[in-house]
C-alpha cells in the first residue's frame, strides 16, 4: 500500500489465503453446529436484541472497556511478534479474524437472513473503517520486525537507532488509528445500532 509516494507496510499477501479459509470454517463451522451452539446459547437471539433495543449505553465506560480490550491485543500481538513464533502468531491471529467473521455472519443470517447480513454490517459501523486497517497494519509491522530479527533482512540491522524508531514510530500511528476506532465504537456505534434494532 503506498500513500503519497511512500509505502505502508500491510500484512503479506499469503495471510488473505488464511483469513478467507478463517472465514470459511466459522461459516461451516455454524452451519453444521448451529443445532447445538444457537440453540439454547442466546447468541444474538430475539431477546437478547430486544433488551439491546433499550438498552442505555454509557459511553465513557465503554470506552473504557473497549480502549483496554483493544490495546491489551495490540501490545500482546506486537511483543509475540518479537519471539521466534512471530510469524506464526500473524498467521493465527490471521485466522482468528476470519473465524470470527464467518462465525458472527453466519450466526446473523441463519437467524435473521439479509435482515441479519444488514444487521451484522450496522453493528461494526463505522469503526471498522480504522479497525481493518489498523489489523492489517499491524499483521505487516510485526511480519516486517520478525523478518527484521529472524530472517536478517538485507540492509536492516535490528540494533540500528532510525530501524528501531520508525517501528516504534509505525507501531504509535497504529495505536492512534485503534484509539480512533475505539471513540467511534463507543460514541457512535452503539446508537447507530439501537436506532436500527427499533426499525429492525
Amino acid at each position: 500500500m503506498r500513500i503519497a509516494g511512500k509505502r505502508i507496510p500491510t500484512g503479506s499477501r499469503s495471510l488473505l489465503p488464511v483469513f478467507c479459509i478463517g472465514i470459511f470454517a466459522g461459516i461451516v463451522l455454524m452451519s453444521m453446529g448451529k443445532s447445538i451452539l444457537l440453540k439454547d446459547t442466546g447468541i444474538f437471539d430475539e431477546y437478547t436484541l430486544y433488551r439491546m433495543k433499550y438498552m442505555t449505553v454509557d459511553g465513557n465506560a465503554l470506552f473504557c472497556y473497549v480502549f483496554r480490550k483493544r490495546m491489551l491485543a495490540l501490545m500482546a500481538v506486537a511483543v509475540l511478534a518479537t519471539t521466534y513464533l512471530g510469524y506464526v502468531v500473524c498467521m493465527g491471529v490471521t485466522a482468528w479474524c476470519g473465524m470470527s467473521v464467518g462465525v458472527y455472519l453466519a450466526v446473523l443470517f441463519i437467524r435473521y437472513g439479509i435482515k441479519g447480513l444488514a444487521l451484522a454490517l450496522v453493528s461494526v459501523f463505522p469503526q471498522i473503517f480504522f479497525f481493518v486497517p489498523a489489523v492489517l497494519l499491524l499483521l505487516g509491522w510485526c511480519e516486517g520486525l520478525y523478518r527484521a530479527i529472524y530472517s536478517r533482512s538485507p540492509g536492516v540491522e535490528i540494533g540500528e537507532k532510525t530501524f528501531v524508531m520508525k517501528k516504534l514510530g509505525w507501531l504509535g500511528v497504529i495505536a492512534a488509528v485503534v484509539i480512533a476506532g475505539c471513540f467511534l465504537e463507543s460514541y457512535v456505534s452503539p446508537g447507530l445500532l439501537i436506532g436500527y434494532l427499533k426499525i429492525f
